[in-house]
This record gives C-alpha cells, structure tokens and sequence, in this order.
C-alpha cells in the first residue's frame, strides 16, 4: 500500500522533467539547425564572393614622384616652401643667386652688339672691295683700249715698238690688277657671310643671349606640378648643383594601387574592370578604382637578385603578379599617402 502510494507521488514529478528535457533537446537541436544554417550560408557568401572578386591585401598605395633638381649650380638665395607644403603648378620653390647670370646676360648683349657692329665693318668691306674691282675693270678697259691703238699706229709707223710694247705691259699689269681685285672681293665676302639676322656671328652672340636668358629664368626653380613637398633638406646659404635632385614633390593628381595578386588570380583580371581599394589609414573608408595594367612578369623577374630555380632544392612557391589600379576620383578630404598599405578587390564577373 505504502509502495503503492510512492509511485503514485512520483508519476507527476517525472513527467515534467521529461517534457523539460525534450524542450532543451528541442531547444539545442534548433542551436545546432541555426548554426549549420548560418554555416551554409556564410560558406556560400564567401564562395559566391570567390566567384565575382578577386582579392588582395599585398597591396600599397603609390603616385608619381617628380624629383625636383636645379638646371643652373649656385648658392640658394632664397626658399620659398617647407617639407610636406601643398603646391600648385607653377609655385616658386625656391631662387638661386641671379648675380653671376646677369652679368651674363650683359656679356652675351655686349657680345651681339660686337657681333653687329662687326657685320657692320665686313659689310664696308666688301662694298669696298666692290668698288676697288670696278676701278681695276675700267683701268684695265682703258690700258686694253690705249694698246689697240698703239698697235695700230706701230703699223702705220707713227710711234714705236718701244712705245707699243709698254702699252702692252700696262694692258697686262691692269688686268692682273682686276684678279687680285675680284679674289678681295671674294676674301671680304666669304668673311662676311650671310648679311642681317642671317650673318653667322650674329646668330652665335644672339643663341649665346637666349642661353644666358635661359639661365638667369632658370635661378627662379618652380613647381612642374601640384602636390605634396617631401623630403626636403634645402636650406638658403646652401649651394646646389645642376642636375642634382634636391627633393621631390608627390604629385596628387593621380594616385593607383600596386596590388601583388597570386599568380592563379591573373587569368580573371582584365584592364578595365572595377575594383574596390580599402587602405589601412581610413578604416571603415572605399575607395573606387580600376585596373590599369598586369605586369608582364612576377615581382621577383624584376628584383635586383632574381630566384634561381635551375637547383636541386627547388620548391614551388605561388608567385605575385603585379597589379595596377588607378584610384578614380580621389577624395582631398582622405588624402593618400604613398607606400601605405591597402586591400585591393577586382570585380572579375558581371553577376
């Protein structure tokens, strides 16, 4: 009876504890329902995504870095600008000492002068010699003229061979006269040459001006391009030389990503195609870009110290190819800085 009563008490408590535990099992295998869904579902996102881009964080950022050097050597007598200064086209970067190029230029003037006032003397000259030729020519037209008729009366017997011969030399002396007249001309001619803006000498001392102009213009350095002043160590006093580069300013026209894709990604990557670049300095922040170009090589064809792989313990690695998408549109409130790093996705398909 006792017995009896036990089972009757505990028959309500089981079945409670049972209904328990089949709502927690229910409860765990829905977990485990929505887990493996959430799985499925982000295994097909990111196969889907694997589809239509093609990815990269071997990516940074880089522009055209124009190196800013001198084309005339002197001290600086002036710098106009500041490391990491914004400048536009056509900004005064900084002046080299004028004196030594104006005096120059005073020089080649001086020069051009003399150069005319020369053309000037060898044009008297020959006008000169000019002259000098037609007198020689009309003496000896005369001498020639008197010994015709000297011959002429020697025949008739009125004046004699002693006479006629002398007239003859004259004759001859005068023509000779003539020559050395004409290779003056000649001589004088030659030295001028050509006559005006034409003359040799005068084209010198006029080129040997333009260039010392040039060369004053050029102790006036500006910038070949807007961007961003770096690297700059010049300082007034210092002395510079022509051709040697000072400094560089980073152009901010045009920016692109120089992103390193894999190898096995190149087939699916086409000039044209869109791309979305992220960089590491604006988290959060896209950037539009498209693909520009594919390196006709891997990175390591163009080191300095290329792989040898003719060896015994050769292993395959994937290799990187080089990838450049241009950033369109670039946005001055997020200003890029080159050689940062960035993330790099390429739209490969349409859908």
């Amino acid at each position: 009876m006792a017995a009896h009563a036990a089972n009757a008490v505990d028959a309500p408590v089981a079945t409670p504890l049972r209904a328990r535990w089949a709502v927690r099992r229910l409860i765990k295998l829905g977990i485990l329902l929505l887990v493996l869904i959430a799985g499925a579902v982000l295994a097909w996102r990111y196969w889907r995504h694997a589809q239509l881009y093609a990815s990269t964080d071997n990516a940074y950022v880089n522009a055209d870095v124009v190196q800013i050097a001198a084309q005339d050597s002197g001290p600086v007598e002036r710098l106009e600008v500041r490391d990491q200064q914004h400048v536009d086209a056509g900004d005064l970067l900084f002046v080299i000492d004028p004196r030594p190029f104006v005096l120059a230029v005073e020089g080649a003037r001086a020069e051009l002068a003399l150069a005319a006032q020369q053309m000037g003397e060898q044009t008297a000259a020959v006008d000169a010699a000019h002259a000098l030729v037609e007198q020689r020519r009309a003496e000896r037209d005369n001498a020639e003229a008197n010994n015709r008729r000297l011959r002429d009366l020697v025949r008739q017997g009125l004046v004699s061979q002693q006479d006629a011969e002398a007239a003859r030399t004259e004759a001859l002396t005068a023509t000779a006269a003539v020559t050395a007249a004409q290779a003056n001309l000649e001589e004088a001619q030659n030295a001028l040459g050509m006559v005006g803006a034409q003359n040799a000498a005068v084209q010198v001392a006029r080129a040997r001006l333009r260039q010392a102009n040039l060369d004053l213009e050029r102790t006036r350095v500006t910038a070949p391009t807007s961007g961003t002043v770096a690297n700059l160590t010049l300082r007034p006093g210092g002395t510079v030389q022509a051709g040697v580069p000072l400094f560089a300013i980073v152009d901010d026209a045009h920016f692109w990503v120089d992103a390193n894709f894999k190898e096995t990604q190149i087939d699916r990557i086409v000039p044209g195609q869109a791309a979305v670049i992220r960089v590491d300095i604006y988290p959060g922040r896209e950037f539009r870009g498209e693909v520009e170009s594919l390196s006709a090589g891997s990175g390591t064809v163009f080191s300095l110290l290329p792989p040898q792989n003719a060896t015994g313990n050769w292993v395959k690695v994937i290799q990187r190819v080089p990838v450049r998408v241009r950033v369109v549109a670039p946005d001055p409130q997020y200003p890029l800085r080159i050689g940062t790093s960035a993330r790099v996705e390429v739209r490969v398909a349409s859908n």
